[in-house]
């Protein structure tokens, strides 16, 4: 934290030893010992050095004021589960009043510290400063993150003891605060599921796994972390469109602290006594939530067994997961569609290496009518296509002898920017499109993609929307919106109810959040994960770059795209195995995992089902 800081009265953490595989790091207040070379500070523990551990140091004695504030600001970003050392910078009433787990606050750099003397006396026992800084994002006691802005200005208080003359903290802000590079240090993003309420993917009796995105302490038990939160339930903001199989009071058995898989791999969970409730279905999905959560933190988990005291309640392996539940991730198309150089809709196979498309079977294979964009169901069965003049939007069966018939919708705006957005299908096999005609404006659905356009509410929607993408699990969306001369990521929740006047009830997209909030344009998007999301445009300052981003707002880990120029449009799938494909200057070219962007051929409006 306040390691990203340079001056404002904070003394920056040294590295010290490293021990086997993991290192060991003291971070203190006043100074800390390397284990051989001269002492000398560092501005922050490398993001990249995920091995190294960080314990803090207690407060020395007779330690100046400046340096408690420091030293327990530094304690915050080490690896000390209960945050112990922390505690010893702060008074004992301090101590049992802050609840560190409140909240974290990131700031853009480490807290600044201005102080404050109170009354104006050399000798006060009383003192007070103020840390300042930039805020970035605040991640609550959900674990959820958020993007924010604005200044942070919050208090603190000292105070002298009478008897032992040392100075400790006895106000200060609930929650912990740091930079953005102690936070990404100590911090790691992992996903944990819940089932879709109002959704199935595949079939009915399977329901669709929804990922939610949490930030946990990378190094304090993760696993045992991920697990708790699971059991706690979704976070806010997915709560209204999400379920969760385990009984209602389920938690980890009494006395189990952590959770450590065999040598086979299998993890075995103790639950209380709520948990033997459920039935086998039931247990085999809680099986599966763990199974899918836990695998976004560790690839050493293959098998989930659930106990209950002495009782095996269920045990899955991941051969059978994909079974008892649909997740984006684990589904793998047949085919990448485009629109080829004589506007039919082509396919080819993403595994392969194959330049050659072919044209998909049935009317839109034949390139009757001019297109602009397509897109293709999750079952592969059926297209959707919108005229190359925006205006007309069409569906036809990809099967052989089928016809394109009438447009299931006609735009009425003036102009081509004015009318139909490209279509998106959802995991019900539903279609979404927007219709940008000023005169008009709305979010349209389509039930299996036919019928009388159902139009979607969305309240809090401030500005034009420009592309529309429905995550694979059916309640989430992604919206490029328009503003002024700005255009921004929008991730916002579906929710479906039956209480209208409609016999087919409403659709409403609720809570929208930025995805993108370091970009000023957005041109191009895809899910590209179960949480994550792809995205091209242009940073503050005009620079163009291509990137992941989280569904909350949030840098994923790891390396972006590599860089395209001219991208038009952008394709991706929630699986890692298949390529990103593009629609740039250069015409169709993908991107196979480990290599560079490569030509496939001419073409434009690429999409993978969805």
């Amino acid at each position: 934290m306040g390691a990203d800081r340079d001056g404002g009265g904070r003394r920056r953490p040294v590295r010290a030893a490293a021990y086997g595989v993991c290192g060991v790091v003291l971070l203190a207040g006043c100074a800390s010992m390397p284990d051989s070379g001269d002492v000398s500070g560092v501005d922050s523990t490398p993001r990249q050095d995920t091995q190294v551990r960080v314990f803090a140091m207690p407060p020395p004695d007779n330690a100046q004021p400046s340096d408690i504030v420091s030293g327990f600001l530094e304690a915050l970003t080490s690896d000390d589960p209960s945050y112990s050392t922390a505690r010893q910078y702060l008074t004992k009433a301090a101590s049992q009043a802050w609840k560190p787990g409140l909240s974290s606050t990131v700031l853009a750099d480490g807290p600044g510290i201005d102080p404050n003397r109170l009354g104006g006396r050399e000798d006060s026992d009383d003192l007070s400063f103020t840390l300042t800084g930039a805020k970035v994002a605040r991640v609550d006691a959900q674990q959820a993150y958020a993007p924010a802005q604005g200044s942070y200005n919050q208090p603190v208080h000292l105070t002298r003891d009478k008897k032992t003359k040392q100075w400790r903290i006895d106000t200060l802000p609930q929650g912990v605060v740091m930079g953005k590079s102690d936070f990404q240090r100590n911090y790691m993003a992992v996903n944990k599921y819940y089932f879709a309420t109002d959704t199935a993917a595949g079939t009915a009796a399977q329901p669709a796994a929804v990922a939610d995105p949490v930030y946990v302490r990378r190094r304090v038990d993760p696993m045992t972390q991920m697990v708790r939160s699971l059991l706690n339930g979704p976070t806010h903001w997915l709560d209204p469109v999400v379920r969760t199989s385990f009984p209602t009071g389920t938690e980890l058995q009494k006395g189990v602290t952590t959770l450590t898989p065999d040598d086979q791999n299998k993890l075995t969970v103790p639950l209380n006594a709520n948990a033997a409730r459920a039935g086998a279905r039931k247990c085999n999905e809680m099986a599966a939530q763990i199974l899918f959560t836990l695998q976004t933190l560790t690839p050493a988990v293959d098998e989930i067994e659930l106990r209950s005291g002495k009782t095996q309640l269920c045990s899955l392996a991941e051969e059978r997961a994909d079974d008892v539940a649909s997740r984006g991730s684990a589904e793998h198309p047949g085919y990448v569609y485009f629109l080829d150089n004589k506007s039919r809709l082509v396919r080819l196979a993403p595994a392969a290496n194959s330049t050659k498309a072919d044209p998909v079977p049935g009317a839109l294979g034949e390139g009757s009518r001019q297109l602009r964009s397509v897109a293709v169901s999750r079952q592969e069965d059926t297209a959707a296509a919108v005229s190359a003049d925006g205006k007309n939007l069409y569906v036809a069966s990809l099967a052989s002898g089928s016809s394109l018939g009438d447009p299931v919708l006609v735009s009425h705006g003036k102009t081509e920017k004015d009318r139909l957005t490209a279509p998106s299908w959802d995991a019900n096999g539903d279609l979404w499109v927007a219709d940008r005609d000023p005169g008009k404006p709305r979010l349209l659905l389509l039930e299996q993609g036919k019928g009388e356009p159902l139009e979607v509410k969305i309240p809090a929607l401030d500005g034009q929307i420009q592309d529309v993408r429905v995550a694979a699990d059916g309640v989430r969306i992604a919206l490029v919106v328009a503003k002024g001369d700005k255009t921004s990521l929008l991730i916002g929740r579906i929710e479906r109810r039956q209480d209208s006047g409609d016999a087919r009830g409403s659709v409403s997209v609720l809570e929208l959040r930025s995805a993108s909030p370091e970009l000023e344009n957005v041109t191009a998007m895809s899910w590209a994960g179960d949480s994550r999301l792809v995205v091209a445009g242009r940073e503050q300052g005009g620079l163009q770059t291509m990137r992941y981003v989280q569904a909350d707002g949030s840098t994923p880990e790891g390396p972006a795209p590599a860089a395209l120029s001219g991208i038009k449009e952008i394709t991706a799938t929630e699986s890692d195995s298949l390529p990103m494909v593009a629609y740039s200057e250069d015409g169709i070219v993908r991107l196979p995992t480990g290599a560079q962007w490569q030509k496939v051929t001419d073409g434009l409006a690429p999409v993978y089902p969805g």
